[in-house]
């Protein structure tokens, strides 16, 4: 399976998007454009990532550009991925 449908279904996951969450792509916009994704969800994605990927993240490698789209959150796990 492809980062991007991990991911995918993480946020589809934490977030209980439901049907919602099959329309999402790699330009779909997170952070300040869904409801559903505020603070806690922030924080309930990261975990929820630590653990399926079985990697830490640490504070200062979090910023807004991260929650941009699905494809930034998608881009900085796959650099996580890669310095592992």
């Amino acid at each position: 399976m492809s980062v991007f449908n991990d991911v995918k279904n993480v946020l589809c996951s934490v977030l209980q998007l439901s049907d919602a969450g099959a329309a999402l792509t790699m330009e779909s916009p997170l952070l300040g454009a869904m409801p559903e994704f505020d603070s806690m969800a922030v924080v309930s994605v990261l975990t929820a990532l630590e653990e399926h990927y079985d990697f830490l993240i640490d504070d200062d490698e979090i910023d807004a550009e991260v929650f941009e789209t699905v494809g930034t959150l998608t881009q900085f796990v796959e650099r996580k991925l890669n310095k592992g």
